[in-house]
């Protein structure tokens, strides 16, 4: 007799109704464990189309961050405003030094030329840009060395 596939004549009836019994609940495990391989299939999708959404997202920031980049370097005051519009940079005087200090893509001229105008957010703002270069423990030649990067944009100390 074959375990696997006995013959239904050899079976009691106690026997036949348990393997219809066993039969069944493979059914329900195999359309089971279907349905949960097709929510997989479709929880990767999703998160394909997500990371699609994200990079998209991303790439569309970076754009905008050149673009605003670049208006900074044909007018300081409008590329500032246009980084903030966009909600690239806020329009906290700190986080206006910050982007300046790092500077990365901008004119030396340029950020001088921001620091330079007499507004007082300008003036607020170039204070905190002078705040974020640091010169404690430096002896008078280092200090002096490091504000080669400030007379780079135009700022005297």
């Amino acid at each position: 007799m074959d375990l696997c596939h006995p013959d239904p004549v050899e079976l009691s009836s106690g026997e036949a109704e348990e393997l219809q019994r066993i039969r069944w609940h493979r059914k329900q495990l195999l359309e089971d464990i279907q349905k949960l391989k097709d929510e997989i299939a479709d929880v990767f999708a999703q998160i394909d189309c997500f990371e699609s959404a994200e990079e998209s997202r991303m790439a569309q920031k970076e754009k905008e961050l050149c673009i605003g980049r670049k208006k900074f370097n044909m007018d300081p005051t409008k590329g500032i405003q246009y980084l903030i519009e966009h909600k690239l940079l806020s329009p906290d005087v700190q986080d206006i030094a910050r982007f300046l200090y790092k500077g990365e893509g901008l004119n030396k001229t340029a950020i001088g030329t921001y620091l330079g105008e007499r507004d007082p957010v300008n003036l607020q703002v170039l204070q905190a840009f002078v705040d974020c270069h640091e010169f404690a423990n430096l002896n008078l030649v280092q200090a002096l060395s490091s504000q080669e990067g400030a007379s780079d944009v135009g700022i005297d100390r």
